[in-house]
């Protein structure tokens, strides 16, 4: 009788355990949500029920904290850590997620059926999984509904959703689902590059003028360098020429492309019997992420811009272009997995997988900073940091549009004019390059992009350096940028009329991703020079830029970047938010990273 009791009363609580179970895992709260369809996007209609996606969870990383602590004290060239960078293994353990978070996002994905045990994908940290679930089941799973939308310029369809929840209990453990609310893609993200039609092109470095303009310590640069540059004009006027890297079986360097953007084997040496003859022969590797191609009949502009500048600046140092994928659009009555165009989570996942990585980064792509959803952008800001902690240097365009492009309205419904910050150079852990012109001295270009971020604070290692900078812009622009935030870019370097050879012909090309290559073929050298004395790669940069390495910069004073119809922020003795700290001089930098 006893015995029946007790099996009765574990009935009655194996019943009402399953409401509790079902009451937790539906009470959703609301994660991210947009007020209106994303600038530039159209609705087409519901996506397909069975249509699969690839969802990523990003879990919430236990010991973040200590992971952005070893960044700093790595990064700091007046810590007793400094360039002590991290292993694999010791992010790893740093960013993987708390047991119980692991527990509970489990035990919700075995509630609608899906075993953790199929995830397609599992970061090394197990900070992220990926599994294939039916847009039915992830509307079911996120309180939401998804549709088919599409692009106005490029015509490209994606599914995503207008908001998505997750149940309260996980708030705390989940950062981010994709795809969800991001509606950035591969080609409808911005390359910050564009031709210049009226400048003229060169058919050999022969074809500048003669006439030389003294730099100091006896360098010379052809005056012609002024509107169009070549590597010898780089070279000149950031010191690099009588360098040559020696640590090339270590040294590396990355170039992260996309946009379907392929860079060219027989440009490259059409380049360089043009502007490097000393390189003939050279080449770089391409690495194909996440579906990402190598199409050397389609030459890109972005792409040849990007390595044939950063082959002609650091040869012989290897380079490695990573052509990067993202899925491929939806196609209507497809019913097999996709990937899910969710463009920096691709690399950066690929990237942090590897066992060993370039020490040099260059990225000239990006969004405005309100287009991308807080939650996925600082998930992606602290992906970053994990390269920084391992050792890496990043660099990223700032942007083509100045203070903003467009009208510069707001996205939260109440289309309000403000500047608009780029992401991801509005990330603290990246470097974040803006554009010079002319010679003698350098200007601003007026497209530099700058600003403050409206997502990240201001770090620490920039404190001083903005607020000097904002006492003495004053209360002008009050209200149109965030006074507290992350300022950007962080140093500068040329970016009008790079001759690039692109299909066999030589184009000009501007932006700030002719900028970003530059100044990274700078660190590159750096990271070289280092190396070859036995020591560690710069990493994380911007510690030392707002420290020691301020002296090794050449400071930008005249030029502004407008944008969202107004003139812009004006370029100033110190930091600025057009060219940041300035340019670089690589004599000068040499010496400071040879004593840190």
């Amino acid at each position: 009788m006893r015995f029946t009791s007790v099996l009765l009363l574990g009935l009655a609580g194996l019943c009402a355990s399953k409401p509790l179970l079902n009451r937790r895992w539906d009470d959703l709260k609301v994660r991210h949500s947009w007020v209106e369809v994303p600038r530039g996007w159209k609705l087409q209609g519901p996506a397909p029920a069975d249509h699969k996606l690839a969802m990523r969870i990003g879990l919430k990383q236990d010991k973040l904290d200590e992971l952005i602590s070893a960044l700093y004290t790595v990064s700091d060239p007046t810590h007793g850590n400094y360039g002590q960078h991290l292993s694999k293994e010791e992010v790893d353990a740093l960013v993987a997620p708390h047991p119980d978070s692991m527990e509970l996002v489990e035990s919700w994905l075995a509630y609608h059926g899906v075993d953790p045990d199929d995830a397609v994908h599992r970061t090394s940290g197990g900070d992220w999984i990926t599994v294939v679930v039916s847009v039915e089941k992830a509307e079911r799973m996120l309180g939401t509904t998804y549709n088919v939308y599409e692009h106005e310029a490029t015509s490209e369809s994606i599914i995503r959703t207008m908001g998505y929840s997750l149940p309260s209990a996980l708030h705390d453990h989940i950062q981010v689902v994709a795809p969800t609310t991001y509606f950035g893609t591969t080609r409808a993200m911005r390359a910050t590059s564009f031709l210049e039609p009226g400048v003229k092109a060169l058919e050999s470095e022969a074809d500048h003028s003669t006439e030389l303009v003294t730099l100091g310590s006896m360098a010379t640069i052809s005056s012609s360098c002024s509107s169009t540059i070549t590597p010898s004009c780089l070279r000149t006027l950031y010191n690099t020429s009588a360098y040559t890297p020696s640590a090339t079986s270590t040294n590396k360097f990355g170039i992260v492309g996309y946009l379907e953007e392929y860079a060219n084997h027989a440009d490259l040496q059409t380049f360089f019997k043009k502007f490097r003859t000393d390189a003939v022969g050279a080449d770089f590797i391409t690495v194909e992420v996440n579906g990402g191609l190598d199409d050397q009949s389609d030459p890109g502009t972005e792409a040849n811009l990007d390595i044939q500048y950063t082959e002609g600046l650091t040869y012989p140092t290897p380079n490695i272009y990573y052509s990067t994928g993202g899925s491929p659009p939806f196609i209507a009555d497809s019913n097999t997995p996709t990937d899910t165009n969710e463009p920096y989570l691709d690399w950066l996942n690929y990237i942090l997988n590897q066992t060993t990585i370039p020490q040099t980064f260059t990225t000239s792509y990006g969004d405005d900073e309100q287009s991308v959803p807080n939650d996925y952008a600082v998930s992606v800001c602290n992906l970053f940091a994990q390269l920084g902690a391992r050792g890496s240097s990043v660099m990223f365009s700032s942007g083509d549009f100045g203070v903003g492009g467009g009208d510069c309205k707001t996205n939260d419904g109440t289309n309000t004019v403000r500047f608009q910050p780029i992401f991801p150079a509005t990330c603290p852990y990246v470097t974040a390059v803006g554009g010079t012109y002319k010679i003698n001295p350098e200007v601003a270009v007026s497209f530099s992009g700058g600003g403050f971020s409206n997502y990240f604070a201001r770090p620490s290692y920039q404190s001083t350096a903005v607020s000097t900078f904002l006492t003495a812009l004053g209360t002008k622009y009050q209200g149109l940028y965030n006074s507290t935030g992350r300022g950007f870019p962080d140093v500068a370097a040329q970016g009008q009329a790079f001759q690039v050879v692109i299909g066999g012909t030589t184009e000009p090309v501007s932006g700030t991703s002719a900028s970003s290559p530059t100044f990274a073929s700078v660190v590159a050298l750096l990271n070289d020079y280092r190396i070859s004395l036995g020591k560690a790669p710069l990493g994380f940069l911007n510690p030392l830029l707002y420290s020691t390495g301020v002296s090794g910069l050449n400071d930008i004073t005249s030029g502004s970047n407008p944008g969202c119809s107004y003139a812009g922020f004006t370029a100033r003795a110190g930091w600025d938010p057009v060219t940041g700290l300035g340019t670089p001089n690589f004599g000068k930098l040499q010496t400071i990273v040879e004593s840190a």
